[in-house]
């Protein structure tokens, strides 16, 4: 590397000095460098300016400690754009803002890609103080578009999305969301001159809770703030069917009672078909169907079976089965008759009253069904007629115990029927003793005796 020598030239119409300098290394630009470190170029003082495209941009040439020195400011081109307060560049986007001893600043609307670069303040000193500031001049997206490749979608489908983010700069960053949940595309830059567009694709797997979600595509750029666009989903699926319990209402399905089904179905588009059909087995003859409804008014055990709905629309057939098992009706006893007669008034009442109490316990028996729980239908049969032989057995002991009652009873009105009737009993052959002299004469003495029996006569008509 050479090294030229101190020499002195005119710049701008100045005279400054030019250090030493390679033979690469334009002289002016290692000028600027060796000011920018010197201790007397600190008086100097600039900031760099960033700015969006089409906006104004402020550029200021500050001096600490002034010695009424004069400020320069020139162009990326090294024009003077002003010079103390004239303006020699004949460019009215520049305006003068301020001019000062210590300060010099001038504004510049309408900004361009084609303005970014560095502006250099110039204090004319012994030696000369340069300084720069770099302009950065940014970009928006000019136009932000979701492409989808098909604008309607079935369930279960992947479809790609492409969101792209045209001539900007520097280039931006595309960030994906559905609804309020982010996901993840693939982005790929391009850069034609100055400007980047940049695309970025998203495959996404759609189910029918997509169906009217926006998927939004949003710039992270430092020259926008909430710059997107979105694009509603659109997904057709297949009906989703459900059967429904009308009658009875959250019980148990007995025979001799009727039975309602309702079949719901929702798909998009629309369901055109519903149908019932028994599965493996032909539908029975009283059975009722209407649109979407099934009646069966008497149920017996033959209705024991799987019901299914089927319901179709333009993309698939889907169906919702209904398991019918048919219990038997609830069982009622009679109130038992029970009669006694005694001789004794306060003997009947006491029975009377003892077998009525008996009789309403057994009239009164409590149902199996209100026992079970209605809200689970897949009730086993072998728990119905389980709950149903413990209540044979209880009525089986209260017809005993009755019975046991009863006997007792009749054993307590026999013995005070023989108790009454029990004493001593006397004969007529006592009768004329006490006067008689011997036990011939009591005889004859006697009401039965022979001399009497012939005053008792017969008669026989």
């Amino acid at each position: 590397m050479k090294e030229a020598k101190v020499a002195s030239q005119t710049l701008n119409g100045h005279e400054e000095l030019i250090q030493p300098c390679s033979e690469k290394i334009p002289c002016f630009l290692f000028l600027e460098t060796l000011m920018a470190c010197t201790g007397d170029g600190q008086n100097l003082v600039t900031e760099d300016v960033t700015v969006v495209e089409g906006e104004v941009a402020t550029i200021s040439c500050r001096v600490k400690n002034s010695d009424d020195s004069v400020i320069q400011l020139l162009n990326p081109n090294r024009q003077t754009i002003y010079f103390k307060d004239f303006r020699p560049l004949k460019d009215s986007r520049f305006q003068l803002v301020n001019f000062s001893n210590s300060e010099l600043r001038v504004s510049l609307t309408n900004v361009s890609v084609s303005d970014e670069g560095r502006y250099f303040c110039q204090l004319y000193t012994d030696p000369p103080q340069e300084i720069y500031t770099t302009m950065t001049v940014l970009v928006p997206p000019r136009n932000l578009v979701i492409d989808i490749q098909k604008d309607i979608a079935t369930e279960g489908e992947e479809i790609e999305l492409n969101c792209t983010a045209m001539a900007s700069r520097p280039a931006t960053t595309i960030r994906w969301f559905k609804g309020n949940k982010e996901l993840t595309g693939k982005s790929e830059v391009e850069q034609w001159s100055d400007m980047f567009t940049v695309t970025s694709q998203l495959l996404l797997t759609v189910g029918r809770e997509d169906d009217g979600v926006p998927v939004i595509c949003l710039v992270d750029h430092p020259a926008v703030k909430d710059l997107q666009t979105q694009r509603y989903l659109e997904v057709i699926y297949k009906p989703q069917v459900r059967v429904l319990q009308n009658y009875p209402l959250q019980g148990l399905t007995r025979e001799g009672e009727p039975l309602e089904l309702t079949c719901t179905a929702f798909g998009k588009p629309q369901p055109t078909e519903v149908k019932w059909l028994r599965v493996d087995d032909e539908m029975p003859q009283h059975v009722v169907v209407s649109g979407s409804n099934l009646l069966i008014n008497n149920l017996n055990k033959t209705d024991n079976g799987t019901y299914r709905c089927e319901a179709s629309n333009a993309v698939g057939k889907s169906s919702a089965d209904y398991m019918l098992f048919v219990y038997d009706p609830p069982t009622t006893i009679p109130p038992p008759t029970t009669t006694t007669t005694t001789t004794t008034p306060t003997t009947i009442t006491d029975t009377t009253a003892t077998t009525e109490s008996a009789a309403h316990g057994f009239t009164r028996l409590p149902n199996p069904a209100e026992e079970l729980n209605y809200g689970d239908l897949s009730d086993s049969r072998a728990g119905d007629e389980g709950s149903i032989r413990a209540v044979d057995h209880a009525v089986i002991g209260g017809v005993v115990a009755v019975v046991v009652f009863a006997m007792l009873c009749l054993l307590i009105i026999l013995g005070r029927y023989f108790a009454r009737h029990k004493g001593t009993y006397f004969t007529h052959e006592a009768k004329g003793a006490d006067d008689a002299a011997d036990a011939d004469t009591a005889i004859i003495n006697a009401e039965g005796g022979q001399n009497n029996s012939e005053e008792k006569k017969e008669y026989f008509i």
